[in-house]
């Protein structure tokens, strides 16, 4: 049972503000010098290993493709054809808002560089038209947790590599969480738009010249989106390979058909991804020591044996563990939770008929809205400090945006639907 000495040095180094890939091999480390039985050369290599995976390709290239895409364009032209969909409506600048996020999703994989380009570019033009300054860092705030759960989420990718289940199935598992998440946040938005009597973005709905125009001046950024999801969902190539080709084309059309990237910008994009993609590998193979650790003590099977005394009725256990998750969520960085949880807990999920792609989504999704909880939600600390609002401001904001994200939540734990239905 020294396994579980792991999990509260873990939990005090994170406390004290420790780097994530640091605290988790100190406290690898520490097992393996002085509880393992195992020679500490193939206590190396339990590190190493995963770095060798090739589907661990899909990380760099996914992030490279988010850098870029900040450079192209691409999401000026996307508003303005949120705009045309919702932009009548009333709060039609906060709707799409939430709608942009959705279409980013689908492009980018990182839900901070989303809001940080979207705090940027729509906040100052929501206090501009009238919006409560605060309100419109929620909504932003908000609409960016939808990319990790839409692929190609880097969230859907690690939760793939350490519990053991197809990227590709996680991939096509979080497209209909994510457009509920769209849906109800957008409610929320256009219910508290109504009640304090925000004006529409637009007087008209637009004509056939006007979509015809934008549709054509936006079909590349359109096309990229069809280009990720569908290829993968026909099998045309794997998540990998899906990254590779949205990289290229996404040079093609920063290049040669929108002209506003540089090579200035492609240098900084590859710099900007080496680190990034560094911090990522640096966790991955600290949590295939930690995964391998468990996997010698029989942790799971233990902890499975200790919960299946109290209930065997699987969504008692799901209700359980979002409460659990919820909390942590303010506490602890979601990647770490996903690296530390999931291989514990999926003996408990397979034993209780539990479908891990089901379980990695309604997972994924509780710890995104962790990003909007105080006092670690990145998120929302990026968001307050780019649109100068206090925290307490943001939370008073966010209420509703809370309660179509937990609905959601709730939808997505006792619906299997949801996140099986495109498998």
């Amino acid at each position: 049972m020294t396994w579980i000495l792991v999990i509260p040095i873990m939990l005090a180094l994170f406390a004290v503000n420790q780097r994530l890939f640091l605290a988790m091999f100190t406290a690898v480390l520490w097992y393996f010098l002085f509880y393992g039985q195992v020679p500490m050369p193939i206590a190396v290599q339990q590190f190493i290993s995963p770095s060798q995976n090739a589907s661990l390709l899909a990380i760099p290239f996914f992030i490279l493709l988010g850098t870029l895409m900040s450079r192209t364009g691409i999401a000026r032209r996307l508003l303005k054809v949120a705009d045309l969909m919702v932009g009548k409506l009333t709060g039609g600048l906060a709707l799409a808002n939430i709608l942009l996020s959705t279409m980013l999703g689908g492009i980018s994989a990182s839900n901070l560089a989303d809001a940080a380009m979207l705090t940027r570019m729509v906040v100052p033009e929501m206090e501009k038209q009238g919006y409560n300054r605060a309100f419109a860092a929620a909504v932003t705030a908000s609409g960016s947790l939808i990319t990790p759960i839409i692929p190609p989420g880097i969230a859907l990718i690690i939760y793939g590599l350490v519990a053991d289940v197809s990227i590709g199935k996680m991939f096509m598992a979080g497209i209909l969480p994510g457009l509920l998440c769209c849906v109800l946040l957008m409610l929320a938005a256009y219910t508290i738009s109504k009640r304090r009597g925000y004006v529409p973005a637009r007087t008209t709905w637009p004509d056939a010249k006007e979509v015809g125009t934008t549709l054509i001046g936006a079909w590349p950024a359109l096309f990229l989106v069809v280009a990720i999801i569908g290829g993968i969902r026909l099998n045309v190539y794997t998540p990998t390979e899906a990254g590779a080709v949205a990289v290229g084309l996404v040079l093609i059309i920063g290049f040669f058909i929108f002209r506003e990237m540089k090579v200035s910008d492609v240098v900084t994009a590859l710099l900007e991804t080496a680190t990034s993609t560094a911090a990522v590998m640096l966790v991955v193979m600290a949590s295939a020591g930690l995964a391998w650790i468990f996997s010698l003590e029989h942790a799971g099977e233990r902890i499975a044996e200790v919960i299946l005394t109290f209930t065997s009725n699987k969504y008692v256990f799901l209700v359980t563990v979002n409460v659990l998750l919820l909390v942590l969520g303010m506490l602890i960085e979601g990647n770490a939770i996903i690296i530390v949880l999931a291989p514990l807990l999926k003996p408990v999920v397979l034993q209780l008929g539990i479908d891990p792609v089901h379980f990695g989504i309604v997972l994924i999704l509780n710890l995104a809205i962790g990003c909007l909880t105080p006092p670690v939600g990145t998120v929302m600390l990026l968001v307050c400090n780019l649109s100068k609002v206090s925290v307490a401001d943001f939370m008073r904001q966010a209420g509703l945006l809370f309660l179509a994200l937990f609905t959601a939540l709730a939808l997505v734990t006792f619906v299997p639907f949801f996140s099986l239905g495109l498998l």
